[in-house]
């Protein structure tokens, strides 16, 4: 597993919804000069994404090599090839990921764009409007989608460009011997990195990919609450994790670590059943879990006791933890922290919260209908990760 690598002197600006995402993005591909990476699970051609889609293709148009990746499965077969046959029309290289899963079931889930080498952005929105859903529908939704990203300046920027490069580079279909040379190169990068460990803000790329980063953002998380001594906020819309990280709530919260769950319930019925089999042992060790009701929750983020915090594309599920390519960004900065905890405790003002009795008196049948969603959950997950989805 590859270590966490911080590095200091890195300027992260937290950017709440779409609202501030795009624009930000935008702005940054428009004053591109000579390169652009960009890859995202959904790259929807709705409104905002024809605005995305027509900056790229401005930058292309005078003379910046643009490289954009979208997964097959997430922007769907038959938007796929439209945007492809758009973007190439107008200059822009474009790749698709595993298509008709060619390469196994893993999806790249990750939300990562890099301008010139001088500004990243990453996180969990997807190229996609705040106001539909992004199943499929398009249904409106009531409010706008709830969900972060970061820019990102400084030397990190060229950790996150060495590794979406690479993901490029492995789509065009580089050969052993050039992988075990950028594999050797990242090594030494890494050796350089951890110099500047000893300054106070710094950030950490951490990447969940079937190599070596198998558990690396799920270690992350374990590591991190094994450290809380105060507070732990959660935030994430499709709660499934292995026992390991559940484990890991309910034993911060027992030696009286006050930790807030928000999670997204109403997308999914399936996934709503197998999040409500764990409320009750986590409830009981005193795990304070919250549901956000008010619209669709996407954001994947975490604080811990305002020193710890991190942004990201990962789920708290199977397909995030053990099968799909996903990458968090970790904040050691108190400022970015307490911003993004107001924020996940203003969404927890708008929430409700579930309490033990609640669950008391929930009817046999709706308790054996969360223990069959779990037991049906668990079992095709237990056979698309070779039995590792439990650990």
């Amino acid at each position: 597993m590859r270590p966490t690598e911080f590095l200091a002197h890195n300027h992260v600006a937290l950017l709440h919804r779409g609202i501030e995402f795009f624009p930000a993005l935008i702005s940054a591909i428009d004053h591109a000069r000579t390169e652009i990476y960009l890859e995202t699970y959904i790259f929807t051609l709705d409104a905002t994404g024809i605005r995305v889609r027509d900056a790229l293709l401005a930058a292309a148009a005078r003379g910046v090599t643009v490289n954009v990746i979208t997964d097959w499965l997430g922007t769907g077969h038959r938007q796929s090839v439209a945007l492809r046959n758009q973007l190439r029309a107008g200059g822009v290289h474009h790749r698709i990921f595993n298509s008709w899963f060619h390469r196994g079931v893993a999806r790249t889930h990750r939300k990562i764009c890099v301008v010139d080498r001088e500004v990243a952005f990453l996180g969990g929105l997807n190229i996609n409007d705040d106001f539909l859903s992004d199943d499929g529908f398009e249904t409106p939704l009531p409010a706008p989608r709830w969900d972060f990203a970061v820019r990102i300046h400084g030397p990190l920027v060229e950790t996150i460009h060495f590794d979406i490069q690479s993901q490029w580079l492995l789509l065009g279909g580089v050969n052993l011997r050039y992988r075990w040379e950028r594999f050797r190169e990242r090594q030494t990068k890494s050796a350089t990195a951890v110099q500047h460990e000893a300054h106070e803000a710094m950030a950490a790329l951490v990447l969940r990919d079937n190599l070596r980063n198998r558990r690396t953002i799920q270690r992350t998380y374990l590591k991190a609450l094994g450290n809380a001594r105060h507070s732990a906020w959660l935030a994430n819309p499709y709660f499934a994790p292995g026992r390991k990280l559940r484990d890991g709530l309910a034993a911060a919260a027992r030696r009286g670590v006050k930790v807030t769950l928000l999670l997204g319930v109403g997308q999914f019925r399936i996934q709503d059943a197998v999040a409500h089999s764990f409320y009750p042992k986590l409830l009981k060790s005193g795990v304070r879990v919250v549901e956000y009701r008010k619209t669709q929750l996407h954001g994947k983020v975490a604080v811990i006791d305002d020193e710890w915090a991190t942004v990201g594309s990962s789920n708290w599920d199977g397909l995030s933890l053990f099968v799909n390519q996903e990458a968090n960004v970790v904040v050691r900065q108190h400022d970015f922290a307490r911003t993004l905890r107001g924020h996940i405790q203003d969404a927890v003002e708008e929430s409700v919260t579930i309490r033990p009795e609640d669950f008391a008196n929930i009817p046999w049948h709706q308790r054996a209908w969360y223990g069959a969603a779990y037991f049906l959950y668990k079992s095709i997950l237990r056979i698309i990760t070779l039995g590792r989805y439990t650990e």
